[in-house]
């Protein structure tokens, strides 16, 4: 692999990691279609470590406040936070921690099939159309509410778990989930992206141990490095575009976008 090819490669994942259009079905339709055929999935665990920064640094601040509630009530148990903000980090803390669930559940349960389903470009294609209908039909929902309830939370969780499908969004999958449940959109898609670092994260530590099995991996840190960092400029520009677009209720037209890439995939691989 060429430094243009992981350069192109980390702009893919960057920008379909957080628009709701599928990461991973992406990689695996820019592989295809740069003719690039990876013996290991290094090359993706830094891509993922790239995005995984970009949502890290993006929303810092909320970050830094749910573990500001998490270490004041392990500080001080016993004794009740009466912040209003400190509880309501604390609260999302447990959602997060709730939703990532069921995805961990079944990427354990199910790995060697998951990782089976990224050879295929048509189930990739047909898993596109799939996602594309979802978003479409987010345009017949309307926000009641502003707060996720743990019940959301858990739902909207067991959408992540089924987006690790290549071929499925999930951001797009989370997002609209939250959107049928009457959820505000921009605070979906928050949570969403919060959702996503648990998820990611676990799923890089599990292939960690494939990547330093790899005896050829430190060959090509220089472009594993240069794939991530694109990943992770380009994601942070793709959550601030999002969050924009969700803003102004166009977030359906992305599913236009995944009917267009679904079947032209199809077209050229039936």
């Amino acid at each position: 692999m060429s430094l243009l090819q992981a350069i192109i490669l980390g702009v893919v994942q960057g920008l379909t990691e957080f628009l709701p259009v599928s990461s991973s079905g992406h990689l695996v339709l820019g592989e295809f279609l740069l003719k690039i055929k990876l013996n290991d999935i290094s090359f993706e665990v830094f891509l993922h470590f790239g995005t995984l920064l970009a949502v890290i640094v993006y929303f810092r601040q909320t970050i830094r406040a749910m573990f500001k509630a998490v270490w004041s009530k392990i500080k001080i148990p016993g004794i009740k936070n009466n912040s209003v903000s400190g509880e309501k980090d604390w609260l999302l803390f447990w959602m997060i921690i709730i939703g990532s669930i069921p995805a961990g559940i079944l990427g354990v349960l199910f790995k060697d099939l998951i990782e089976e389903s990224f050879s295929s470009v048509i189930f990739v294609s047909f898993m596109l159309l799939f996602t594309g209908l979802v978003l479409f039909l987010t345009r017949f929902f309307h926000a009641a509410k502003e707060k996720l309830s743990f019940l959301d939370a858990l739902i909207v969780g067991f959408a992540q778990a089924i987006a690790i499908l290549p071929g499925v969004s999930r951001s797009g999958l989370t997002i609209s989930t939250g959107i049928f449940r009457r959820v505000e959109p921009g605070k979906a898609a928050e949570f969403s992206f919060l959702l996503s670092l648990p998820a990611v994260l676990g799923a890089s530590i599990l292939k960690l141990k494939d990547v330093l099995n790899h005896s050829d991996a430190g060959l090509d840190l220089k472009i594993y490095l240069f794939g991530a960092f694109t990943a992770f400029v380009v994601g942070y520009l793709a959550i601030k575009f999002l969050l924009k677009i969700i803003k102004k209720g166009k977030f359906q037209y992305f599913g236009y976008y995944c009917f267009a890439v679904g079947f032209l995939f199809l077209i050229f691989n039936l």
